[in-house]
């Protein structure tokens, strides 16, 4: 069983605090990643949260991959090994871009390789002005593998990610924002407030439509889905569900009051 303590979970509000406490970077390595499902997995079994919200409990969000881990599987284990390492960092980030719920990434502090690509599987993002953002694996002859090439392209088209990837370039939070990396960005003084706030608001939000909502924007870079159907047919099934009913009759009732 991997040790939880280096991810904390609080869940209140209808939000899920996953919090990374891993000192004094927040490295990934094979028992941060099973850690992580873990935290999933208990997840799964509780109906009382509808966004993630992923922060750090330290100066860094997350620098990336653990150094010994790599240094070790680089010097002795050979190439599958490192491979295997990678596929698993891919799953995991996969795992948690596929979620039904919102989740939101709080970057207070930088977030670098894999740092960076579990940030870019949230939906959304807030970051620190100060924070530093960025794919720097080029540096070193590698290339950003647990996700980052697709991920940036699709989130700021390919443009800028040959810009950063190509260029190993690290921006800031107010950088970010603007090359649509993240949604919003903040005074250091001023993320957690932000981000909380952030995440109340969504929380607020009917969760069964904001899941629906997410599956039909999930179809929209699938060339061989049929998103306008899935719209139909998930507006088919919130129109008979109990909630929608409730909240559309309820707007109904003041408009026709006015």
């Amino acid at each position: 069983m991997p040790s939880l303590a280096m991810l904390p979970l609080n869940v209140a509000g209808g939000i899920a605090t996953l919090t990374l406490d891993r000192p004094p970077v927040n490295a990934m390595n094979d028992e941060w990643v099973a850690a992580f499902h873990a935290r999933l997995d208990e997840l799964g079994t509780r109906e009382d949260w509808s966004v993630l919200h992923i922060r750090s409990a330290h100066s860094v969000f997350s620098a990336g991959a653990d150094l010994e881990q790599m240094r070790e599987r680089f010097t002795d284990a050979g190439l599958e090994p490192q491979l295997a390492s990678i596929r698993e960092y891919q799953q995991l980030f996969t795992r948690i871009e596929a979620l039904p719920a919102v989740t939101l990434a709080e970057i207070g502090g930088a977030a670098l390789g894999g740092g960076f690509e579990l940030t870019m599987a949230c939906d959304l993002r807030i970051a620190a002005h100060e924070a530093r953002l960025g794919l720097p694996e080029l540096r070193l002859g590698l290339l950003p593998g647990a996700g980052g090439t697709q991920r940036l392209t699709r989130l700021c088209g390919r443009p800028t990610a040959l810009r950063l990837i190509l260029g190993a370039e690290t921006v800031d939070g107010a950088a970010a924002e603007r090359l649509g990396l993240v949604q919003w960005s903040a005074p250091a003084a001023e993320l957690a407030a932000r981000a909380a706030e952030i995440a109340a608001r969504y929380a607020a939000l009917p969760a069964h439509a904001a899941r629906a909502a997410k599956a039909c924007i999930a179809l929209a870079g699938d060339p061989e889905a049929d998103g306008f159907a899935a719209e139909i047919n998930h507006t088919r099934s919130l129109l008979q569900s109990a909630p929608t009913r409730a909240l559309v009759g309820a707007f109904l009732a003041r408009r026709e009051r006015r």
